[in-house]
């Protein structure tokens, strides 16, 4: 069975994130990215379903600039077999990296794709839903249990009323939660024999996707810097706070 995972490349979740003096975007100037850490659930999920015997092939990929192939090494280090780079220097939104998704789908028949459920940088969640709907495969969100038996998959689901588990027939898509698993951590020997590994690279070109015309980044703002709490000593002074100073009644 083919498992393909797809990957991105973003700040390191313990960054201070720092917004260009002009306000155009994010400033990235020596600052230290990584692989998104639900994308490393996914990656981890796919290598223990390599080792229950589940699995026989794992194919990482991510859609990027040709920095992003740091984060396919890593993949690679994790316990990926090979590599796919769809490199682009464009501003890619869900919809474009799910149409690129799909072209790569469209090649290599995957059996699985798992995808982190969100990025923590555009914190969208909808990449695995919208590849899902463009390849006609059923969908698993927000996993936090995955079981293959039988040609399906079998993805517990964690939604405001507690545990939901559903049943989809393979080839799907599954999108991972944080609790689905504990990724773990490279070893010196893996990352030097990832370098050894096939990656290979594509454009949005060669799948025959177009992202020409992607949105346009108007202004990027950092949050406004919020007050500290205090105490109260009645609950008429808080509601006289409320009234006259949050003036929220």
């Amino acid at each position: 069975m083919k498992v393909l995972v797809a990957v991105k490349r973003v700040i390191d979740y313990n960054v201070k994130i720092r917004v260009k003096p002009d306000h155009t975007d994010v400033d990235l100037t020596n600052v230290k990215m990584a692989m998104n850490p639900f994308c490393e659930i996914a990656v981890e999920e796919a290598v223990r379903l390599k080792e229950k015997g589940v699995a026989t092939e794992i194919v990482a990929v991510t859609v990027g600039p040709k920095t992003a192939q740091e984060q396919l090494r890593t993949a690679l280090a994790l316990g990926a077999d090979r590599a796919i780079h769809v490199e682009t220097d464009a501003r890619v939104e869900s919809l474009g990296v799910a149409k690129l998704l799909k072209g790569v789908v469209d090649e290599e028949q995957p059996d699985l794709v798992i995808l982190g459920k969100q990025a923590i940088d555009t914190d969208n969640n909808q990449t695995g839903q919208m590849l899902a709907a463009l390849t006609g495969m059923p969908q698993g969100t927000f996993a936090s249990e995955v079981s293959i038996e039988n040609g399906e998959v079998s993805v517990t689901r964690e939604i405001d009323g507690g545990l939901q588990t559903v049943k989809l027939r393979l080839p799907a898509v599954v999108t991972s939660d944080l609790r689905l698993n504990e990724p773990r951590y490279a070893k010196l020997p893996d990352i030097m024999k990832a370098k050894k590994k096939p990656l290979e690279t594509r454009t949005p070109e060669t799948l025959g996707v177009s992202i020409a015309a992607p949105p346009t980044l108007l202004k990027v703002e950092t949050p406004a810097e919020r007050q500290g709490g205090v105490k109260v000593a009645s609950v008429d002074e808080l509601v006289d706070k409320l009234k006259n100073e949050a003036k929220v009644l």
